[in-house]
Order: C-alpha cells, then sequence, then structure tokens
C-alpha cells in the first residue's frame, strides 16, 4: 500500500518549497549586481596632472582553415601544433615603423597626442585538428601617451584632455626581426602562413582566402568612431584613496573622484556588437574554407577627475574638475539616479521575503484542516474468508474503525462474508466425497 502524506510531511514540502524559492530568487539578484568581467581592448589611465599615460591596447584574432575533403592542406596541418611568441621595442625599426604610423593616423585625426614610447607583444598558435585548422592571433600594443592634455587645471576653468587617439589602427605590414624568428611580420594572418608553413601558402596563394588573410589585426578603429557620449559613465568620489598607488600618485589627490569611461555593451543606443565573422570558400586540389573570427571591441577609459564630454574643433575632448559638482549622483547615461538602483535591489529583497511570509501563513491556515490521505493508525483487519472443509484458507481487508467511513469504502470482499442464497451450505467438497469415519 502506498505510504500516506501526512500533514506534517506537507508542511515541510512547503515550507521547504517557499525556502528553495527565496533562495533561488536571492541568487538571482545577488548574480544581477555581480558585473561581468571585461577583457578591453582599450586599458588606459589618465591624469590631467601628469605628463604622460601609459596604456594597453589588445587585439585578437582566429582563423579557421576547413578540409573537410581532405587534401594537401589537411595532410599538411593534421596534428600540427607550434607558437610563435616574442616581445620588442622601439629599439627595433620594425616596432618604431608601427609607432610612426600611429602617430601619422593619430594626427590625421586633427589630434595632437602622440606616442613617444611603444611596447608590442606579438603571439600566434596554430593547432591542427582532424577535419580543420585553427590559427590564434594576440597583438598587444603598449604604447605611453604624451600631449594628452590640450588645457591644464585653472581656477576657473576644468581641464581638457583630448582622447580623440583611443581608436588606434593601421594597415599594411610592420616586420619586426628578433633572435629567435628572425623577421616576423605583426599586423596580417597570411604573412605566419607565408612565413612558417610554406607549403600551406602556395596552396591558398592567389585565392580570395589569401584576401582575407590579408586584412589588418591591429584595428580598432570603432573604438574611435563610437562617441564617448554613448560610452558609459561612472565616477568614484571615493576609491581613488585606495587606488592611489595604482596610478603612482600619493595622499595629496585624496577626495579627487576617478571617471571610467566603458564601451562595449550591445544596444541600439550603443550599437550593436557582435563578433566579426567573415569567410571564404575556395577550390585547389580540394574545396577549402577558411573563417576569421574576431571579438568585439570593448574598451575602459579612467580619468583622475570628474570628466564630462566636449567638443573642440571637431576633436572630441574630456573637461576634467578635481571635484564633481556639488549633488551630483548621476550617469551621463541617461541620468538614472543610483538611489533608484539600490531601491530597486531592495523592493526585490522585499517581495522574496513577502512570498515567503504570505506562503507560510497559507500553510498554517491549512492546519487541522483533515489527514492528507488515510492514517494506518484507522484501519483494523477483518476476515473475510472462513474454514472450508478440512483446511482455511484465510483472507482479509482493511476497513476503517468508523462504520460511516467503511460504508464509503467497502470493499467487494464484503461479498464473501455472506453466503450467497440458495447455495450448498455443506462446504465445497466434491458431491460423491464420503467420511471414511
Amino acid at each position: 500500500m502506498d505510504r500516506f502524506i501526512t500533514a506534517s510531511e506537507t508542511k515541510v514540502f512547503v515550507t521547504s518549497r517557499a525556502a528553495v524559492f527565496t533562495v533561488l530568487l536571492s541568487s538571482i539578484l545577488l548574480v544581477g549586481t555581480i558585473s561581468p568581467a571585461l577583457a578591453a581592448q582599450l586599458e588606459i589611465r589618465m591624469n590631467p596632472e601628469a605628463d604622460f599615460a601609459t596604456g594597453e591596447m589588445k587585439y585578437q584574432k582566429t582563423v579557421f582553415i576547413e578540409y573537410n575533403d581532405g587534401g594537401k592542406i589537411a595532410d599538411q596541418l593534421r596534428g600540427k601544433e607550434f607558437t610563435v611568441s616574442f616581445t620588442a621595442d622601439t629599439t627595433e625599426p620594425g616596432v618604431a615603423k608601427l609607432q610612426d604610423q600611429l602617430n601619422q593616423n593619430i594626427a590625421n585625426t586633427g589630434s595632437s597626442t602622440h606616442i613617444t614610447d611603444l611596447i608590442v607583444e606579438y603571439t600566434a598558435h596554430l593547432t591542427g585538428r582532424g577535419l580543420s585548422a585553427s590559427i590564434d592571433y594576440k597583438v598587444v600594443l603598449k604604447p605611453t601617451i604624451n600631449n594628452y592634455v590640450i588645457r591644464p587645471y585653472s581656477e576657473n576653468s576644468p581641464a581638457l584632455v583630448d582622447v580623440s587617439w583611443r581608436g588606434l589602427a593601421v594597415s599594411g605590414p610592420f616586420v619586426a626581426n628578433t633572435l629567435q624568428y628572425g623577421d616576423v611580420e605583426i599586423n596580417m594572418p597570411i604573412s605566419f602562413i607565408k612565413s612558417n608553413l610554406p607549403d600551406t601558402y602556395s596552396v591558398i596563394a592567389g585565392t580570395e582566402a589569401e584576401t582575407l588573410l590579408s586584412k589588418s589585426i591591429i584595428d580598432a578603429s570603432f573604438i574611435g568612431q563610437q562617441p564617448l557620449s554613448n560610452w558609459h559613465f561612472l565616477f568614484d568620489p571615493t576609491g581613488i584613496n585606495v587606488d592611489a598607488s595604482t596610478y603612482g600618485l600619493d595622499e595629496s589627490i585624496s577626495g579627487f573622484v576617478v571617471s571610467t569611461f566603458t564601451m562595449g555593451e550591445s544596444s541600439f543606443r550603443e550599437g550593436i556588437q557582435v563578433e566579426r565573422e567573415e569567410s571564404v570558400q575556395f577550390t585547389a586540389d580540394m574545396p577549402y574554407a577558411v573563417r576569421t573570427v574576431q571579438s568585439a571591441d570593448n574598451a575602459n577609459l579612467k580619468v583622475i577627475g570628474f570628466a564630462a564630454v566636449d567638443n573642440l574643433q571637431g576633436v572630441e575632448v574630456l573637461g576634467v574638475s578635481p571635484q564633481a559638482p556639488q549633488g551630483y549622483a548621476t550617469t551621463s547615461t541617461g541620468g538614472f539616479p543610483v538611489s533608484i538602483i539600490y531601491g530597486m535591489a531592495a523592493l526585490a529583497g522585499i517581495g522574496a521575503i513577502a512570498i515567503f511570509f504570505i506562503s507560510s501563513r497559507q500553510l498554517k491556515k491549512e492546519e487541522g484542516k483533515g489527514q492528507q490521505g488515510i492514517d494506518p493508525s484507522q484501519l483494523r483487519v477483518y476476515e473475510t474468508s472462513t474454514a472450508a472443509g478440512g483446511y482455511q484458507t484465510n483472507r482479509g481487508e482493511a476497513q476503517l474503525i468508523s462504520d460511516a467511513e467503511y460504508e464509503k469504502h467497502r470493499s467487494v470482499y464484503e461479498q464473501e462474508k455472506q453466503p450467497a442464497s440458495g447455495g450448498n451450505k455443506g462446504g465445497a467438497m466434491p458431491k460423491d466425497w464420503k467420511s471414511s469415519s
């Protein structure tokens, strides 16, 4: 017989379900307040009172070469894996040339900012698999930025900081000479294949795939094209006390705020940002496909002081003051008060508590309203078959103690307690059977 469910067990179940729901809702609220980690392509901190700033610009691209039908490229790349990685600076002519080209591109925007030093970190990793091979490229530029302060602080006016240079991009080949690998071109994916996989390059050369793989890796032009007014803006009036060492500053800046502009959200206002993927197919000895995948651009730009976006003769600048305007407590993206954000979180928490409270009250109302199922303590066993001849068959059923309840749950075996009318009352032995006594 199936075990009945008691009222106490029902209470535990409902309470547990309410508790689980409350914990789940609380977890959702907690997760919603945690910011995702950003793999920023641009990361830089700027101080209007400093002479220079150092930053980091990352460029990543992955190339997939697919050979589902086999062929020469499959034979050349399957099971092959190796990495080319090095670091170089402007003492290397190729890196110096790259710095000059970056400065020229910045000047073309009307900016007077320029790079005075540049470190390049280059990595390319090949992995050959059964049906395809991938090449992961990563180029990191670490520039030292000068002349970004157009006008310093004064008693009655903010400093003006030039940020129009941020979309660092170049085109064409840039060759760095390294001790370990010799000459390495760092800006075009096809160069890695040409230098390290000449047999594969001979198959790709002259096809649409070569054209695709000749596009620049060092290209963050979208970061420059996205107006700062579309970036998310936050400021921290107290964090600078904790993070002063990060900026190489002392306690004299205590009380300053840190303004942060973040780009990377995909929306209609900020712009739809997705991975950039391009692909081509070509046929040599066999059909092949080549794809390039590049992650969406995102950036973090931090400035000491309270910054506001402005435009100076077509150049995008930040007006930076040591202090935020009195009573300022909103973001620049919509003027949404911070107090409302915390209020919404508090209301959600109150809602979770209310759900738990209502469930508990409903459960108390249902207490004592009747048993859930049949309590075995209210059952008794009754015989439904007696002796027959020289042997006895014991048959029985469970009946409720209450006669009224028994009438509602009468068993078909009740019919066997009364002999059928007109039946043979002499038992159930064969008709011609005689006792031997």
